[in-house]
């Protein structure tokens, strides 16, 4: 009777798992390096994954790349989650929070106010989702109502940044650690961070089909189990060093703006949320601007539950104890 039980913990015990493959899509960027860290510090491999960790550049290619199963988890604002389930029809569940976005909306040095913006271009990812929404809100905030300026969709911050050097037609978009930290150092002005400006906002989580996750039940909770830890790897005072040189490394940046975007991404307020704790009152923020801004479930958000089950992360996080 021992030796079955001897048999049936080791069995049980993640070291021991086959290497299961998982193919996982995120943003370039400082959100990602929980992700980053828990593959190259075997943080997946304990919990008996093989995750393959690919880039995206926009929000679109990633919802379009989910809904066609080429990936199984995607990372990024879960508003587009919700949008891949309102707007083009998909059941995706959203499964973990990850950080508050970490915006910052940066203008040319040109612009002194909110008002110079009237009559310029202003640039997002998607004209629809997460981010482009965060900036529609701090505009209408600033007296800059939607009519009164241009909005370009450009693709993910990398190339959002790309774009505020490279064309100074472009005059202002919404831009993330490491971005943010070389687009300051650059003489780009930050009118301010979105927490401070909008209040609480729920940005990058993971999200996946939602067929998917309950026929693959355990093997998600393992992948949030890994995600978690490598959260907490990321953070770690001691961890400082090597996630630095990974920021650099993976993100194509410098060290000093690898050392910044740590410095960032610890703050508790701006930063990677603990353990990627979803923040429900941020998600509420988000399903609202929604409503208010594309005018979506006729002005009304919403019950949040709609669109998430934390019940894999709890599972997940009870693993960890």
């Amino acid at each position: 009777m021992m030796r079955l039980l001897w048999v049936f913990l080791l069995l049980a015990s993640p070291t021991v798992f086959a290497q299961t493959p998982l193919r996982v899509k995120v943003f370039p960027g400082a959100q990602a390096l929980p992700q980053i860290a828990a593959v190259s510090q075997g943080i997946f491999e304990r919990h008996g994954l093989k995750v393959e960790l690919m880039f995206t550049a926009s929000s679109q290619e990633q919802r379009d790349g989910l809904a066609a199963g080429d990936f199984q988890v995607a990372h990024a604002a879960v508003d587009n989650a919700v949008a891949m389930v309102e707007l083009a029809k998909h059941d995706v569940v959203i499964v973990t929070g990850g950080d508050s976005s970490m915006n910052e909306f940066f203008v040319q040095p040109d612009v002194r106010s909110f008002a110079d913006l009237k009559g310029r271009t202003v640039i997002v990812d998607a004209p629809n989702t997460a981010y482009a929404l965060q900036a529609k809100k701090i505009l209408r905030l600033n007296g800059v109502n939607d009519g009164d300026y241009t909005l370009k969709p450009i693709g993910g911050t990398m190339f959002r940044l790309r774009a505020l050097r490279e064309n100074k037609e472009y005059a202002a978009s919404m831009l993330n650690p490491p971005f943010s930290v070389d687009a300051a150092a650059g003489g780009l002005k930050s009118m301010g961070r979105a927490v401070d400006l909008i209040g609480p906002y729920q940005a990058s989580g993971a999200f996946v089909l939602r067929k998917w996750a309950q026929a693959n039940a355990e093997l998600l909770e393992r992948y949030i189990a890994g995600f978690i830890e490598g959260t907490r790897w990321a953070v770690a005072r001691e961890n400082r060093a090597t996630a630095t040189r990974l920021l650099a490394e993976r993100l194509k940046v410098s060290p000093q703006a690898a050392e910044r975007t740590w410095e960032l991404m610890t703050d508790p307020k701006f930063g990677l949320a603990t353990d990627a704790r979803f923040n429900m009152e941020g998600f509420r923020n988000v399903l609202a601007l929604r409503a208010e801004i594309e005018g979506s479930w006729g002005g009304k958000p919403p019950a949040p539950e709609r669109y998430v089950d934390l019940s894999f992360y709890e599972r997940a996080l009870k693993r960890l104890q």
